[in-house]
């Protein structure tokens, strides 16, 4: 049995929960809620398994929150010689330092320790603004809630925007949902509830996705560009663009290592061919010093992954050093090679 919560405890200070590697994020919130706590963050899409969505540095939106790697304590992993070994900072650190953000080529993960908090609940809007308003504002937007996010829609060329703004906490509220609604403005919706019925969304459409992380500072600049490329070259796109905020982190292998980050996502139908708007929108990234997310397509070679992540080669050395056959490196991963 690869799934469930296996315990709550208190790692110097802070709760902590420990996680049987196969769960999946939609499996937390309940369990956690009953012990009074929440995963600090999640991304929009909860149906990945903890160790899959740790290993690719998955994330959700904030400029003071990390990705959920991040928030790794310590890991249980079944290394390549057999042996069983729990990782933390202070426990075989290098090999925490690999584990922690490991793209699956490190070992079997059997446990994960999470650092949580204690459960909160949001208040959730999302709005329909033109383009123009919303980067004039951007940075208000950002700075005066807990996550905000849009969703550029080509045509009609409009951002779908959502916000989700903290309340003060109050353990006498148990409406598992309240939604709000005004029927003089039905583009608007807000809703409250607790973190982890309002973060997650229903993501029911098939597509594949680029996602790229620029520096904060740049991130509407970048996100200029591709517009004006995809309204100049692909004037048939039906998918969105989705802009979102990261906090910097110190993870080898992190898209925000060192960096407060934008990060910018790109979308196409399944059945359609993706590469000839990918390619195009990677050369738009790379011009402001993008770099991939894990679980999502890119193009770049090792020795141009190298360049983009301060930590790549200490990465690879770690790995090696856990496994040097090479039993965890699949043939694509071994093309990243530096």
């Amino acid at each position: 049995d690869w799934q469930g919560v296996v315990g709550v405890a208190e790692r110097h200070g802070e709760p902590t929960v420990t996680v049987k590697s196969g769960t999946r994020i939609f499996q937390l919130g309940e369990p956690l809620y009953r012990h009074n706590l929440a995963l600090i963050n999640q991304g929009d899409i909860d149906r990945q398994s903890v160790a899959g969505a740790v290993a690719t540095g998955t994330h959700g939106t904030g400029p003071k929150l990390g990705n959920l790697s991040s928030a790794v304590r310590s890991v249980r992993i079944v290394l390549a010689d057999g042996s069983i070994v729990d990782c933390s900072r202070l426990e075989e650190p290098d090999l925490f330092a690999v584990a922690r953000h490991s793209l699956g080529a490190l070992g079997l993960v059997v446990e994960v320790e999470l650092a949580v908090r204690q459960r909160y609940r949001l208040h959730e809007r999302t709005w329909i603004g033109s383009p123009d308003e919303v980067m004039d504002d951007i940075q208000r937007l950002v700075a005066a809630t807990r996550h905000f996010e849009f969703f550029w829609v080509p045509e009609p060329d409009v951002c779908v925007c959502k916000s989700l703004t903290e309340l003060v906490p109050d353990e006498q509220f148990e409406d598992p949902l309240a939604e709000i609604t005004n029927p003089t403005e039905p583009a608007k919706r807000e809703r409250i509830g607790w973190s982890h019925q309002i973060i997650s969304s229903v993501r029911d459409d098939k597509h594949t996705e680029m996602e790229y992380a620029v520096p904060a500072e740049r991130g509407l600049e970048c996100f200029a560009a591709l517009r004006q490329l995809v309204q100049s070259q692909f004037p048939e796109l039906q998918w969105p663009l989705e802009y979102r905020t990261l906090a910097a982190d110190d993870q080898l292998l992190s898209a925000a290592s060192g960096r407060p980050t934008v990060t910018i996502s790109v979308h196409q139908d399944v059945e359609l061919d993706d590469r000839p708007l990918f390619e195009a929108c990677e050369e738009v990234f790379s011009a402001y010093e993008g770099r991939p997310h894990w679980g999502k397509v890119h193009y770049r070679t090792g020795s141009e992954l190298a360049s983009l992540y301060p930590g790549y080669l200490k990465w690879w050395e770690l790995r090696d050093r856990y496994d040097p056959t090479g039993l965890f490196v699949t043939g694509y991963l071994e093309g990243l090679r530096p």
